[in-house]
Formats: structure tokens, sequence, C-alpha cells
């Protein structure tokens, strides 16, 4: 297992799931460490002067004009961390909290934030050692930053809210007693910088974006079966048409679905018949399928930058390095901006939650011809069974995919609500985090859709005797039949579904199906 060097600067999405799913342990670079010193060191310069500065020796919010005295300083960051810890809902999956201690980290060790190397090591023990702070999943408008959620681990911290720990719900204290770790005295500025974040969206995103290309190239690889098995041809994905529409996604989808059926017997044996041209969700696979694919390029694109930037407020600087027009600044170079405000992320996940409903949409049509006696192939038996009357087939996997389309499409855009927050004084937010909770829902509903039509698309190859597909809708079709059996008398489908979902999301289907082809999928 790897470790994943969290720096400030190179923290990638996949190194996020490396930390989060795959239990990989975490290094911060003394060159990180130096920069958190150096910020830290800042702060205490400005404790010296006794200057007020937002987040150091103020109230928050509505309340920043309140002067802490000193000997109060401690306190209000306790206080902030108890306050703010005001979530709603079921807690996060532990692959999520994960991701957020990952994101956090990474945002406090650029060296904006003015932690202590404190804060910086009890994350890093946290993680390597297990230890999963219980966070509640609603309550963030995504401007401030991530704040309820966010507080919600930053507890566990202090010693204090709840943690897991090797699947047992502990008490804060108890969890880090149980891993050898010390809960923190937070100074000055710590419990602001530890919860005013994007990092709950953030953390979310890059899940979804790695699930989400999972996804559409699984599409990729149902869409193909598919395509093969309605006896349709593969002239839609052609390079030509491209060339003449240079889009990237539709490029890589086409050259996905030719490199899927290349030497397939199936699409040769009907080259030449009568049918001039296939349905729309079979026809403009390349386009929709490719549209999908750039929106989901366009979050990544996003997230890389997030993961890598500092994120709360106030942010510390060097005061060299200030330009003296910008009013509101001084010699403590402790600049307040709106970094925390999640619309960069918030706009392109709604993005996605779109492109996803319309890849399941798309991928439900099809399904539909594999299974509709009214417009499948002569040769498939409706709802792909052979006793159809008594027995029902798949029939209703078509049911259950319209069900997760219908629910995609109902998520609607939280991105274009508000809300006004403490006193007015926070009067636009993003609502980034219930973006980034809707479209990791809708890559999970979307998966099980693809899924669907991967299982429905396998038992009809089954009716297919006569003819081989193509090298890597054979390799998925003996990946699948390795999980799902031929359905020839009714049993509970969900199973077959299940077993391709996870398939799906396991990478085990695209191994596979890379593996024959000898280079990867787009």
């Amino acid at each position: 297992m790897r470790d994943v060097a969290v720096d400030g600067e190179t923290l990638s999405v996949e190194d996020v799931e490396a930390v989060a799913r795959g239990g990989a342990s975490v290094t911060v670079p003394e060159d990180a460490r130096e920069a958190v010193r150096e910020s830290r060191r800042r702060i205490e310069d400005i404790l010296e002067t006794d200057e007020p500065v937002y987040g150091v020796n103020t109230g928050f919010g509505e309340l920043v004009q309140e002067r802490i005295p000193r000997d109060q300083i401690e306190a209000i960051q306790r206080n902030l961390i108890r306050s703010h810890a005001a979530g709603a809902g079921e807690s996060l999956p532990e692959d999520v909290v994960r991701a957020m201690m990952t994101t956090r980290l990474n945002a406090l060790v650029k060296g904006y934030s003015g932690v202590r190397e404190r804060v910086v090591d009890l994350l890093v023990g946290m993680l390597n050692e297990g230890v999963h702070p219980l966070v509640r999943s609603k309550g963030s408008l995504g401007a401030s930053g991530d704040l309820a959620p966010l507080a919600h681990m930053t507890l566990v911290l202090v010693g204090e809210g709840e943690a897991l720990v090797d699947g047992e719900r502990l008490d804060g204290a108890v969890a880090l007693e149980r891993a050898g770790l010390e809960p923190l005295d937070l100074r000055a500025k710590e419990g602001l910088a530890l919860i005013n974040g994007t990092q709950l969206t953030v953390s979310l995103a890059a899940l979804a974006v790695l699930d989400a290309e999972r996804a559409f190239r699984a599409a990729d690889v149902a869409g193909a079966m598919t395509t093969e098995v309605a006896k349709s041809t593969t002239a839609s994905s052609h390079p030509r048409i491209n060339d003449v529409r240079p889009h990237r996604g539709h490029r890589e989808a086409a050259e996905n679905v030719l490199a899927l059926t290349e030497h397939s017997e199936i699409v040769q044996s009907h080259r030449n018949c009568d049918r001039v041209q296939d349905a729309y969700s079979i026809r403009c696979l390349p386009q929709v399928h490719g549209a999908v694919r750039d929106a989901v390029r366009h979050l990544r694109d996003v997230v890389s930058v997030e993961l890598n930037s500092a994120t709360d407020n106030p942010l510390v600087f060097d005061a060299d390095h200030i330009d003296p027009r910008a009013s509101g600044t001084d010699e403590s170079a402790v600049v307040s901006g709106g970094n925390f405000h999640g619309e960069p992320l918030a706009l392109p996940l709604d993005y996605v939650t779109s492109a996803m409903t319309e890849l399941a949409a798309i991928s439900e049509r099809r399904l539909d011809r594999l299974l509709n006696p009214n417009v499948q192939e002569d040769h498939l038996p409706p709802f792909l069974t052979a006793d159809a009357g008594l027995q029902s087939g798949y029939m209703i996997a078509q049911y259950v995919a319209a069900d997760l389309v219908s629910t995609n499409r109902s998520e609607g855009r939280p991105s274009m609500d508000s809300a006004v927050v403490s006193g007015n004084q926070e009067d636009h937010v993003s609502m980034s985090a219930q973006s980034a909770l809707r479209a990791s829902d809708a890559v999970e509903r979307t998966t099980r859709v693809v899924a669907s039509e991967l299982v429905c698309a396998v038992q009809a190859l089954d009716f297919v005797e006569s003819y081989t597909p193509g090298v890597g809708t054979k390799a998925a079709y003996e990946c699948v039949r390795e999980e799902v059996p031929h359905l020839d008398a009714d049993r509970p489908i969900h199973v077959d579904i299940d077993a391709a979902t996870e398939l799906i999301t396991s990478d085990r289907l695209l191994d596979a199906v890379e593996d024959a082809l000898d280079e990867p999928l787009q």
C-alpha cells in the first residue's frame, strides 16, 4: 500500500481515493511543514501587536466587531467548534470522511492558514490510525465553507464528538486514546482554520469524478454490447463523423465502441442488411456519451484546482507579497476574502448531475430495446426469458431503471438557490454541498442503470448463438458471467444487478476489458 504525500500542491483525485477508499497512509513533506511553521509565526506576531484581526482575536460572522480579550482567545476557538457542530441527517460514509480529512490537511499545509504543526500531525495520525469522526451530512450552505460538517469532524480533534475506530463507535476522547493520540487545545485561529473551507464539497466531488468516469466507460461497454445484440451498426462511430464535429468526448466514446466491437462476427453478419438507420439511443451513443465525458472532464479540472487551494478565511500571507493597493490590508498580512465560497464547484457539480441523468436516460432506452417485445429484434425472446408468460425474466429491471432516471431528473439545481444567514453578513451562498451530495447520488443511480443494461445485454448475447461478439464485448461478457449466471428461471434479479454494479465500481469490468484489448479504454 502506497503512501500519499500531502504537500498542498500536488494532491490528485486519485490520491484522495487512495486514502479514502484504499486505506493509503499520508505523509507531509518537510517543505510543507516549514510553510506551516512560517504561517504560524505570522499569527504569533499578530498576537503580540494586539491589533484586531478577524479570526484571530475577533468574533465570527455578524459578530466580527466583537473584540476578544487575549485570555479568551483559546476559549472562543473551542466555542466555535462546539456551536457550529449543528449538522443534521445521516452520518457521512467513512470514505467521504477520510477524504474530508485528507483535503483539509492538504489545504492547511499550503501554509496560509496559520495553524500549528501540531494540528497537521493530529490529522495525519487520525488518518493513519483509522480514527474516523462521525460527521452529519446536512447543514452546509457552501459558503463560509462547509462549516457544520467540518465542525463535526473537528470535534474529535479536541477530544469531543464521536468517531469510528475499527467499526466501533466511540467518544472522541476515547477514540484518540485508543489510537495513542492526544487531543488538541485549539490556539488562535485554529478552530476557524479547521472548519472554514470547501472540504466536504470537494471531497464528494473528487470521489464523484472517479465514479462518474467508471460509469461512462462501463456505459460504452454496455452500449457496444447492446449495439451488437440489437443487430445495429457501428458505422455511427466512424471517425469521419467526428472529424466534422470534433468534440473530444465524442471521439473517445466512438473509439471505444469500435475497439470493443473489433472482430465482431455479429456486426459483420448484418453489414449489408436493409435497415437504413438505428434508433437514437444506439445511433447517437457517441454524441451523448461524449457530452457526458466532457462534463465530467470539466468537473475534474475544477476539482484538481480546488484540491490544492487555500479555501479558509482569513488567509495569512507574507507581508512583503501583499499588493499595497489592496484596501484593508496592513503589515499583519492577514487578508479576508471569499475563497471558502463553493460556487466554482457548485456549478460544474450541477452540470454533472444533468450529464449523469442523460447517461442513465439513454442507457435505460437501450435497456428497453433489449427487453421490449414491441421493439426488440426477432431473435430475442420477450424480456429475455425463454418461457415468457410463465416467467417475467428481466422485465422489472427496466421499471427500476426508469425510476432511477426519474429520480435523477427530480434532483434540481441547488446552485441556483441561495440563503441569507449570519444577520445578513453572509447574504449569498452557493449550496455547493447540496450540489455535491446530489451529484454523488446521481452517479450512484446512473451506475446501477448501466449495470442493468450490462446484465441484460449479456443475457441477450446468449440468444445469439451463431456468431461471436467483439474482442472487448466478449471479455465483458465473460467477466459478468463469472458473477451472474444465465437467467433460465425467474429469480430475484436485484442480485444480478448488484453484482454487475460491483464489477463496475471495483474496476473489475474495465480491467477485464482492457486486458483483452491490450490498451486502456478512452
